[in-house]
């Protein structure tokens, strides 16, 4: 797969007076009487590769479309790359380039077509060599000329990579890019995203894929209802919110002893799952368990993961 490197690079280095590149202050979005977004505040730094991650309902698209400026929030303000959405719309949305969730496009063009009008709608004229990097880095040159109806799904969403990249914005938000594609496309997806983001792309990611947050992105916040319940780094996040595990398959039907009582996450057909936060701990564990009377046939540790971490955020109450 062949990557480009960017005319107008974006550099890595950012200075303290340098504005966000994306900010939101008290952002409210009512229609009628549901309140989508409760007053989020957020600041993703440029360069970031930053994970919003929540329940569908959470208000993730409604946010995404108002820093697209496809809606207007009720109270609050964004900015991209210090431009407001509302008061200098044309920068910001120069700025900003967003793949949707669905699949989005018109059925009576091709897929050149489709970037040229997409061109068109930045006033960007001439822009076909940047058309035919794209077409090359997103592996769609032998698609070029094809109706758009006639691609699958997996060939429409690269095109809508394309779409949002056409006008070379330096914020691109992917808002569930991988949702039912191939394994294929997806590595394809995020080695090009990652190329990205190192040229110095500010990417916003949105995903029920939690291991792609995970190891993608340095920094996540979670949305429940329409408030921001926990913000911080990755790491941060998986050290604080989620547990090892020990999970032990056992044969026999004695009593778990008391001294695992504070322990025991679940046991049920013959699984054990007890709880630690010391490497240290297990050895007194399985201890007690052949001291109770059960036979040991199979041991594994689960280290603390993101999906872990964000069923204990959604299900504390009022979140982190």
């Amino acid at each position: 797969m062949k990557f480009f490197s960017l005319p107008l690079r974006v550099t890595n280095t950012v200075s303290s007076i340098d504005p966000p590149a994306i900010q939101v202050r008290g952002a409210v979005k009512r229609f009628g009487s549901l309140q989508a977004l409760g007053g989020v505040d957020l600041e993703i730094r440029q360069g970031e590769f930053f994970g919003l991650l929540g329940p569908n309902g959470a208000g993730k698209t409604t946010l995404i479309s108002a820093m697209a400026g496809l809606s207007r929030l009720t109270e609050g303000h964004i900015s991209i790359m210090g431009h407001d959405v509302v008061g200098d719309y044309r920068a910001a949305r120069r700025a900003l380039g967003v793949v949707p969730q669905e699949l989005v496009f018109d059925p009576f063009f091709s897929v050149r077509e489709m970037l040229r009008i997409q061109s068109g709608y930045f006033g960007l004229r001439n822009n076909d060599a940047w058309i035919d990097e794209l077409l090359a880095s997103l592996d769609l040159t032998a698609k070029a000329s094809t109706n758009m109806r006639q691609l699958s799904g997996g060939m429409k969403r690269r095109v809508l990579v394309a779409q949002a990249l056409v006008h070379r914005p330096p914020v691109i938000v992917l808002d569930e890019p991988t949702a039912g594609v191939d394994v294929e496309l997806r590595q394809t997806l995020w080695q090009f995203v990652r190329r990205l983001n190192a040229e110095g792309h500010t990417i916003l990611l949105t995903t029920h894929y939690l291991e792609e947050a995970e190891e993608l992105c340095t920094r996540i916040a979670m949305l429940k209802a329409g408030q921001v319940i926990a913000l911080d780094t990755t790491s941060a996040i998986l050290t604080r919110f989620s547990q090892r595990a020990l999970k032990i398959r056992v044969a026999g039907t004695a009593t778990l002893p008391a001294q695992l009582a504070g322990h025991v996450m679940s046991f049920a057909e013959g699984l054990l799952q007890l709880r630690f936060e010391r490497y240290a701990q297990i050895e007194s564990m399985l201890a007690a368990v052949r001291e109770a009377g059960f036979e040991i046939l199979e041991i594994d540790i689960s280290k603390p993961d993101l999906e872990q971490a964000f069923i204990e955020i959604m299900h504390r109450e009022g979140g982190a």
